[in-house]
């Protein structure tokens, strides 16, 4: 009921709670509060209590419905997608072959060095000592 009530929330209400009432009041008008809470349960407790007695077996059956419409309230309407796209795999592009190593190629490679096919690429030199990196104009 009060789920996305948080305790600044709480305290905002107890203070503008004490300007109003006033520390006299306050603490009749919290019991008060408690007491209405507490009988609004109880009222509800026994209204679910005595549909289900006399419902039996059919509370059940109509219960389901309700919390599967309770449940569309976290829909989460990308990871349904993806889920629906991809069938719950966990790699769905099989980059976890790449960078562990395995002998599985990814897709659009030949499988040999990881690059398409014809394409090769050559390990670049490590730098000498005191040697400045080369710089590319046209990437700054």
């Amino acid at each position: 009921m009060f789920e996305s009530v948080g305790w600044g929330e709480i305290l905002v209400l107890i203070i503008a709670g004490l300007f109003i009432l006033g520390p006299e009041r306050l603490p009749e008008a919290a019991s008060w509060l408690a007491k209405s809470v507490r009988k609004v349960r109880e009222f509800a407790t026994g209204a679910k209590e005595q549909l289900r007695e006399e419902m039996g077996p059919e509370f059940d059956q109509l219960r389901k419905p309700l919390e599967d419409l309770r449940g569309l309230r976290n829909f989460d309407p990308k990871r349904v997608v993806t889920q629906h796209l991809f069938d719950g795999d966990a790699d769905p592009l099989g980059l976890k072959g790449i960078t562990n190593g395995s002998s599985t190629p990814a897709n659009g490679t030949n499988g040999s060095n990881g690059y398409l096919a014809g394409q090769t690429q050559s390990a670049p030199e490590p730098l000498k000592p005191g040697e400045r990196p080369p710089i590319d104009p046209d990437a700054t």
